[in-house]
């Protein structure tokens, strides 16, 4: 012990350690405490507590190590010190984040089917991750139903300025089956707007209008006129964008002015097609 240290007993039956004349340790029953910021080194020590509250349990405290607070000094914190076990639920939030913690990745180029999205659950309030095909399949939607046909057939002895529906289709794609052959009308059977387009080659006459109609449910919906400068034939067309219910359907319908008309099977000029339009 050198000229700067001494031990002194109190009457209260404690002993104070001196350094440089102050009271630096005490020592009081079971207790050893540090006084003006010391250090405690001992290894040893178990079930005592320092000035300031806080547990000693065969560690070193020493001194700047704590606040005043007992929080314990920034830069004394090792990395990965912190792990999930201490930090407490919601204590991270948006303005905790930096932008480096997207910006500060690898960037990628493309993404596969597997791949994992963090998204946010609203019904949930949480956080899920969902795979890149989990999240494509649920982004805007396809353009199904969808149909195309072509007549096959000529359709004549079509009365004049009669409304006569147009029939004998086949088949150029169907994948929902919603063009039926045998009735020549299409039902969409899932509800939505339809885009649908007609072009008939017909009888035409010189100074007369021919007509294009779409029905639905039987009801014309779409009417066309085209006001004919020729006397042989030649494509009239219709198009439109109409909504439909889950069992609606379209029948296509034509009104030409001269007796015993025809539409002719022209499959380059003679279709009609449709499909749905995504919202």
């Amino acid at each position: 012990m050198d000229a700067d240290t001494s031990i002194t007993a109190d009457t209260d039956d404690q002993i104070d350690i001196k350094v440089a004349g102050a009271d630096d340790f005490q020592i009081t029953a079971n207790t050893l405490t540090a006084l003006s910021g010391s250090t405690i080194k001992a290894d040893t020590i178990a079930e005592t507590t320092s000035a300031n509250g806080v547990a000693v349990d065969g560690l070193n405290i020493k001194d700047g190590k704590l606040n005043t607070n007992d929080s314990v000094v920034q830069a004394n914190i090792t990395a990965d010190a912190i792990n999930a076990t201490k930090i407490a639920d919601n204590a991270i939030s948006e303005e905790h984040l930096d932008v480096t913690s997207i910006t500060g990745h690898t960037a990628e180029t493309s993404i596969a089917d597997g791949d994992l999205i963090l998204i946010h659950d609203a019904s949930a309030t949480a956080l899920r991750k969902m795979t890149k095909a989990n999240f494509v399949s649920g982004i805007g939607g396809t353009n199904t139903p969808t149909f195309s046909v072509y007549k096959n057939g000529d359709q004549g002895s079509i009365s004049a300025n009669t409304w006569t529906k147009v029939t004998t289709f086949t088949e150029i794609f169907d994948p929902q089956s919603t063009w039926d052959v045998s009735n020549n009308k299409f039902t969409p059977a899932v509800a939505g707007k339809y885009f649908i387009y007609l072009t008939m080659y017909v009888t035409l006459v010189d100074g007369s209008t021919s007509y294009l109609a779409l029905r639905k449910n039987g009801t014309q919906i779409i009417e066309i006129a085209f006001p004919s400068g020729r006397t042989t034939a030649g494509p009239i067309q219709l198009s439109a964008i109409v909504e439909s219910d889950d069992n609606d359907y379209f029948e296509f319908y034509v009104k030409l002015p001269a007796s015993n008309s025809t539409v002719f099977s022209n499959g380059v000029q003679t279709k009609c097609g449709g499909f749905k339009i995504i919202e």
